[in-house]
């Protein structure tokens, strides 16, 4: 068996939700994991809880007293807690987080990147009035098919914390459970998808920089500088580096939003929201607002590939100039050593014939030498005897050393 089959199986069965019955808030806090939150939060819930959860446990459920229940939970960039503390007579509308909970948000509010507090009510127990639950203009869905109905106006209190309200028409214990879960999982995410706006913002003044000079070394392109591309080359490659600079920076931010928003537009629709009265629903309040976020964040993340492809296509074009002329130089000297080699061609034949010439004469010369001294020693030979013995030899010497000129080109 695969060494990894029951881990991986049991995927299925990975962050269940909280299931409670009756009036409850539920306390939900959402951690960016920088410099070691999630370990150190890990740390202090098991210093407060006296448990230990496995070295490589991404979530735990936790029962505490007075029938509280905290669920804390691991994920890719941040860590979130949830606590269930049930309703009792005279507690608050909107209470305070308790003090375990409080002292972690307390010690990692830097990294708290969304805070939300939502009470559940049945129909019985409801006061009949958002206005009661300190709601302005709320926005509100009938959700769960119509055995709920979820209120929220997300206006931040004192601390930093979104309100929500669940009345609870018909749902059971686990349906109640997971449609929190849905509630709560929209605004972390949603939170999360957020992050890259800010960077967004920065990036499009950033691209609007780039997209000038780029704008500018096109318009150098296009003239005939007598310099030479080498000088525009360069700022090319000057600027195509910062762009990829500015890219592998925001890349991955852009990415996560893509993957969060997505998450963020499912869970909408898992709540299957019908119309409450006149108010407007929840996921239409959310897309209205969250949706601009999401595509504007998407639109400089393809102006920034867009950019990044006309920096290259505008490389390749100046690289293929250069080229080109390169080429032509090529063309040139080329040329010039073709003629070169005819004028060398040209001398070797005249020094060729030259020296056939002098080396005829030569040849005659020794002819002549040898004949007088035959005349010397007594040995006249006539004339006619003479050119008909060393005629036909000079020109055999003549021809064979031709010959041999000829085959020392063609072997070369």
């Amino acid at each position: 068996m695969h060494p990894q089959r029951e881990q991986l199986h049991n995927e299925l069965h990975a962050r269940p939700s909280i299931y409670f019955a009756g009036p409850a808030h539920l306390h939900h806090y959402a951690f960016l994991d920088t410099d070691g939150v999630c370990d150190g939060i890990v740390h202090r819930l098991c210093e407060l809880t006296g448990t230990s959860p496995a070295l490589d446990a991404v979530q735990g459920i936790l029962t505490l007293d007075g029938g509280q229940v905290l669920k804390w939970e691991r994920h890719t960039e941040f860590f979130t807690l949830t606590l269930m503390v049930p309703i009792a007579d005279g507690d608050p509308l909107w209470p305070t987080p308790p003090p375990r909970l409080a002292e972690i948000a307390s010690n990692h509010h830097e990294a708290l990147i969304n805070a939300t507090l939502i009470r559940i009510e049945t129909e019985e127990s409801w006061a009949g009035d958002t206005a009661h639950y300190g709601f302005r203009d709320p926005a509100g869905s009938r959700v769960a098919g119509g055995d709920a109905t979820a209120w929220s106006d997300f206006r931040l209190d004192e601390g930093g914390v979104n309100r929500l309200l669940i009345v609870n028409r018909a749902l059971n214990d686990f349906r109640l459970g997971r449609i929190a879960r849905r509630l709560l999982e929209i605004e972390t995410y949603r939170m999360m998808a957020s992050l890259a706006l800010p960077q967004a913002k920065a990036l499009g003044t950033e691209l609007a920089t780039f997209e000038a000079e780029l704008g500018e070394l096109s318009d150098r392109n296009a003239e005939d500088r007598p310099e030479g591309p080498r000088p525009l080359l360069a700022a090319i490659a000057s600027l195509s580096a910062r762009l990829e600079r500015s890219g592998a920076r925001s890349r991955h931010r852009f990415a996560a939003t893509d993957a969060y928003a997505r998450i963020v537009f499912a869970r909408v629709e898992e709540l299957r929201e019908t119309r409450v009265g006149d108010c407007q629903r929840l996921g239409i309040f959310l897309m209205r607002r969250f949706q601009p976020t999401v595509r504007y964040c998407a639109a400089v993340d393809r102006r920034q590939e867009r950019l990044a492809e006309n920096v290259a296509r505008l490389n390749d074009l100046l690289r293929t100039r250069a080229q080109v002329e390169i080429e032509e130089q090529n063309v040139e000297m080329l040329r010039s050593l073709n003629e070169r080699t005819s004028s060398q061609l040209k001398i070797q034949k005249a020094v060729e014939g030259l020296s056939i010439i002098v080396i005829s004469y030569y040849i005659f010369s020794l002819i002549e030498l040898a004949l007088h001294s035959l005349e010397a020693l007594g040995m006249p030979i006539a004339p006619r005897r003479a050119v008909a013995i060393f005629g036909p030899l000079a020109v055999l010497a003549i021809a064979a050393l031709a010959w041999r000129i000829w085959r020392v080109k063609r072997h070369h």
